[in-house]
């Protein structure tokens, strides 16, 4: 019988030949995602003064073209959306004004993530904060009710995409070099430069119903993904001494099994567990990674129903493996308590 190492290199290697870009794919890629979303928000300014609710349902639609772009821009991240180097460095850095992402800053920090996902000892850079039930347990009042805060469905999805747009994404790390800190700058001043003209021409009422509505919107739908596709009750953890890649990738993230226009929206994000395996596939060929390679089928599958399940899990417990709820974590506590004083 084959050993894991041995199931691990033949896994990586079925994978391994979807992880080469298409220019001819790429480039249309880029057209039916960026015309349409820059035709969506001239089209949104031209109808301010007709309807401001018809601009507001346009700037809705555009948030998902955002979505769309801001997979392009993760792919160039990888380096997989293009063969040369350039290519992938330019068009990321044009992605990445339109979503508001610096991408020499998300690209270290996505590679960080990548590379610590599922690690219970290496949490912090790319993800969204998680604590354990031990952690919680051990954790002052004020550090519970902070995490309670920032857990909560209407702050991370709510007030989540202005932190990030607003304040995240605008500033480095203290560990960042000049390359990424100057892109950085650059992105933010040319996002200023934009943005100032924009008000400008079009007015602040019309920037914020346009642009605030869209960004605001994309970044809630993007914040939803991130968390589904490694929040659900089963998820992976594991801390360094155990922690295995592959284990990492195929069980701490998750399929989410999406209607094909919305798959197509969010540039197949939802075979997430294909793109922690092999980032280099790029994502127009995560699909047929996953349907051509047997093993990825034994992924986490989460539709849209289920994934709403996810909303209630707030705490991981290493003792079951899974995730749980502020009330099952209080249940432990108490059950814990009693053990106590009974000893």
């Amino acid at each position: 019988m084959a050993t894991i190492k041995e199931k691990t290199k033949k896994l990586r290697q079925d994978v391994a030949p979807f992880a080469k870009s298409n220019t001819g794919k790429s480039v249309f890629q880029m057209i039916n995602t960026l015309v349409p979303l820059i035709a969506l928000w001239v089209a949104g300014y031209l109808l301010v003064d007709v309807s401001p609710w018809l601009t507001v349902g346009l700037s809705a639609i555009s948030a998902g073209f955002v979505v769309r772009t801001f997979i392009i821009f993760h792919d160039c991240t990888h380096g997989s959306f293009f063969k040369s180097k350039k290519a992938n460095d330019w068009v990321g850095f044009f992605t990445g004004v339109l979503t508001s992402f610096p991408y020499e800053k998300w690209k270290r920090e996505h590679t960080i993530h990548h590379a610590t996902s599922s690690n219970l000892d290496k949490r912090g850079i790319g993800d969204i904060d998680m604590m354990t039930v031990e952690e919680y347990m051990q954790a002052s009042k004020g550090q519970r009710l902070w995490y309670r805060f920032y857990r909560n469905p209407f702050v991370m999805f709510g007030l989540g995409p202005l932190y990030m747009v607003l304040i995240l994404n605008r500033f480095n790390r203290k560990d960042a070099r000049k390359k990424e800190r100057l892109n950085t700058i650059l992105t933010n001043i040319v996002m200023v430069g934009i943005c100032a003209a924009l008000i400008f021409f079009m007015g602040w009422q019309a920037f914020l119903l346009v642009q605030g509505v869209t960004l605001f919107i994309a970044g809630s739908l993007g914040i939803w993904l991130f968390y589904i596709q490694h929040t659900y009750e089963d998820s992976y953890f594991e801390h360094e001494s155990e922690w295995d890649y592959v284990k990492a990738a195929v069980e701490g993230s998750s399929y989410y099994k999406l209607p094909k226009i919305l798959q197509w929206v969010t540039g197949n994000i939802g075979f997430h567990h294909v793109h922690h395996l092999a980032p280099r596939v790029p994502n127009y060929n995560l699909e047929k990674a996953h349907n051509e390679t047997p093993p990825l089928h034994m992924a986490t599958t989460i539709t849209l129903r289920t994934s709403l399940e996810s909303l209630r899990y707030k705490l991981y417990d290493e003792d079951q493996g899974k995730f749980v709820s502020f009330k099952e974590v209080n249940e432990i506590i108490k059950r814990k308590a009693r053990g106590s004083i009974a000893a």
